[in-house]
């Protein structure tokens, strides 16, 4: 975050930097603590919404990608997910489902 700038704001911004979609912010669905450098990093998790569907990766992620829920179990079962979070999404009820 932004000096000054709001929960709703930074997720806002960041979602488009990294991926290059505008969203709308919704509840806060969890939240994490990572190790950082110096401390923890909390990491906040807003639902979001887009009538936007082409990702575009920013210069800081790799890839970008629409999952539903079973590429998202291979993913997970391949060790190709940022580590604890398939856990958190599953705690919070927001795997990805196959509709």
């Amino acid at each position: 975050m932004e000096q000054g700038e709001t929960d709703h704001s930074a997720v806002r911004r960041e979602v488009f930097e990294e991926i290059g979609l505008v969203v709308t912010v919704g509840d806060l669905v969890g939240r994490v603590e990572r190790p950082a450098p110096r401390g923890t990093f909390e990491i906040l998790d807003y639902s979001c919404r887009s009538n936007e569907w082409e990702l575009s990766p920013g210069d800081d992620a790799a890839d970008a990608m629409w999952a539903d829920g079973a590429t998202f179990a291979t993913l997970d079962r391949n060790g190709a997910l940022t580590a604890g979070l398939a856990d958190a999404l599953r705690a919070w009820d927001c795997l990805p489902r196959n509709e």
